[in-house]
């Protein structure tokens, strides 16, 4: 976090959100400008949207508002409801990432496999106003997850497939903390879902590639590359630091809500962000959450209609793992939380986590991953290795 609160003010950069592109819904008509008014014309502004990419691509009919920088002490309480229209996802819908991939696939069969899982999202955030931003399918009958600050604020929401296919989409859930958000397309079924994988295979190096709207609705479904430049990055985003994918794929205004997606052609994040500088160049710095993160939030948001609060071990471990004995490996505890349900559980300084949860421990990742799991007032079995032998604790989250 140094590293990169250091590269931040060297360079005076600021985070702003990769989406979000705001239009002005204005049609002229016999020379003179009419405001379409509220619903009917918000229908009539995606339809005329939709024909000016028919008749002449790349005209602007519609001049963007540019996306304002956001200071970095905003706060919970600036963050804006969204009064969309509801849908109550009952119990029976869930959010899973795939352990395992396929073979590696070309720019073009990726592109091919993902594109029809993404989508264009326009919301209406006022009578003059909309914002765009980008979607990922994730169940066949229409349930799609984009950024908080997509919808933030917004009274209604249309969705363009790739396909030409348009129409409504209804609220579920979101969290503007980890600036996630669930939506339903209304009346489909269907529909091609993206396979989602597992940010933590990720490594740094990987080839990556993002799909959305850079810019708005006229450069909507553009593919750029990449790589993963960082794992595990933590970003300060509107007044609060998230823990993000970093990649040098080209994110623009307009991306926000698209996939991120491995070359497997899985998705393995949501793209959020992207640094800006007014003083310099700043380029090759986009942002995505990671998959392996949204796993629990998602599934939080369809159950709960919140993200619940996640417990916290109390303890410092070791990044990598070391091998103890033949086919034993576990990670060292360095440093123990006073008064936190690692101390009280009895772990201390210098032991070695071999299981929690009845999985195996390599690395702090394996034992992040194990974590998300639980909730508060849960208890997680762990294995530790002290002194050359077996130690089983069983770790209390507090219910509060």
């Amino acid at each position: 976090m140094e590293e990169y609160e250091s590269a931040v003010n060297a360079a005076a950069e600021s985070a702003v959100l990769a989406g979000e592109s705001l239009v002005r819904k204005t049609r002229r008509r016999g020379g003179r400008r009419v405001q379409p008014g509220h619903g009917r014309g918000f229908v009539s502004f995606l339809a005329g949207l939709l024909a000016a990419f028919a008749l002449a691509a790349g005209a602007r009919y519609w001049p963007r508002r540019p996306v304002p920088v956001l200071p970095e002490n905003v706060g919970q309480s600036s963050y804006l409801d969204v009064s969309i229209p509801t849908y109550d996802p009952g119990e029976d819908v869930a959010f899973s990432v795939l352990p395992q991939h396929g073979d590696t696939l070309s720019a073009r069969e990726v592109y091919q496999k993902v594109n029809p899982s993404v989508m264009t999202v326009v919301v209406e955030v006022g009578e003059e106003r909309a914002a765009v931003g980008t979607g990922v399918i994730f169940t066949s009958d229409g349930y799609f997850i984009t950024n908080y600050h997509v919808v933030e604020g917004g009274t209604a929401c249309k969705v363009v497939l790739e396909n030409g296919l348009m129409c409504e989409a209804q609220y579920v859930a979101g969290d503007p903390v980890q600036d996630l958000a669930v939506l339903k397309m209304v009346d489909q079924t269907d529909l091609p879902a993206a396979e989602f994988g597992d940010s933590d295979l990720l490594s740094v190096g990987d080839q990556v590639y993002a799909i959305g709207n850079p810019l708005g609705l006229e450069l909507r479904g553009t593919l750029t590359d990449g790589i993963v430049s960082a794992i595990n990055r933590n970003v300060r985003v509107d007044g609060r630091t998230m823990t993000l994918i970093q990649t040098n794929a080209a994110l623009n205004s307009g991306n926000s809500g698209g996939p991120l997606i491995n070359e497997y052609g899985q998705v393995v994040g949501i793209n959020v962000v992207k640094m800006s500088s007014s003083r310099s160049t700043v380029e090759g710095l986009g942002f995505a959450i990671p998959s392996a993160y949204m796993s629990r939030w998602i599934n939080d948001l369809l159950l709960y209609g919140a993200t619940l609060p996640e417990p916290a071990l109390g303890i410092m471990v070791s990044t990598a793992g070391e091998q103890l004995e033949e086919d034993l490996w576990g990670i060292q505890v360095q440093s123990v939380a006073k008064d936190s349900p690692a101390e009280a559980a009895g772990i201390q300084e210098g032991d070695y986590v071999i299981e929690a949860g009845g999985e195996r421990i390599a690395s702090s990742t394996d034992l992040l991953r194990v974590r998300r799991q639980y909730y508060l007032g849960d208890k997680m079995p762990v294995t530790l290795w002290r002194e050359g032998q077996r130690l089983e604790v069983i770790v209390a989250f507090p219910a509060e």
